[in-house]
């Protein structure tokens, strides 16, 4: 049985302004979102973590290869009108956000969408919220602020105006990564960059040396 409410996706509409992206409350299952949770894996620091550094299993092991679908990517195909079966994918998994983290930056061009699948109880803090930004200077300009509530997707096409952030938070805030890449060099980059940020991160949990990264 499924994990993720493909229906809701499909029935969601692309917002075009600042631009072009969409978001999906509760896309993992009400039902199957506890399970998900329990098997989150234990990331205990700040920085985005690659899979193949962590104990993934059960549900979420099930959710990662979902999102790696063909169904999944054909909804985000159709979606955005683009042809992603020829690009390679990559995942991270966050666990704990730094004050330092949420500047507001528009992701590398090596990226072409960017999904991100929040995986916290129901988010009762002012800061940590992510925000759909007009310009890349005002954190207060923006055109939607996303809570990152358990379940809830967001996903856009990366652009030289995708700006995001979120107000500082520091604490437990859990979210998965994945994104469509130009080439599998960037992948093979990527990785290795966060593998040895996570190995800097178990010296020093809550080091700050991924203060730009918003999610």
């Amino acid at each position: 049985m499924s994990l993720l409410d493909y229906d809701a996706l499909a029935a969601t509409p692309l917002k075009t302004e600042p631009y072009n992206y969409f978001v999906v409350p509760h896309f993992v299952k009400r039902e199957a979102l506890p399970q998900v949770l329990a098997d989150y894996p234990d990331v205990r620091t700040t920085g985005s973590i690659p899979p193949s550094e962590l104990a993934i299993k059960g549900a979420f092991r099930n959710l990662l290869a979902e999102l790696d679908g063909p169904e999944f990517r054909t909804l985000i195909e159709d979606k955005f009108g683009i042809d992603l079966a020829r690009r390679p994918t990559m995942f991270t998994v966050r666990g704990f956000c730094a004050k330092s983290n949420g500047k507001i930056h528009t992701d590398t061009a090596s990226k072409i969408i960017t999904v991100l699948l929040y995986m916290n109880d129901d988010w009762d803090a002012d800061g940590g919220r992510l925000r759909i930004l007009r310009n890349g200077t005002d954190l207060d300009d923006y055109a939607e602020e996303v809570s990152p509530n358990g379940g809830t997707l967001l996903v856009f096409k990366r652009s030289e105006t995708s700006w995001h952030g979120h107000e500082p938070f520091e604490g437990k805030r859990r979210a998965i990564q994945m994104n469509w890449v130009t080439d599998e060099a960037v992948v093979e980059h990527e990785q290795r960059r966060h593998r040895v940020s996570a190995f800097l991160k178990k010296i020093n949990p809550f080091g700050n040396r991924a203060a730009s990264d918003a999610y």
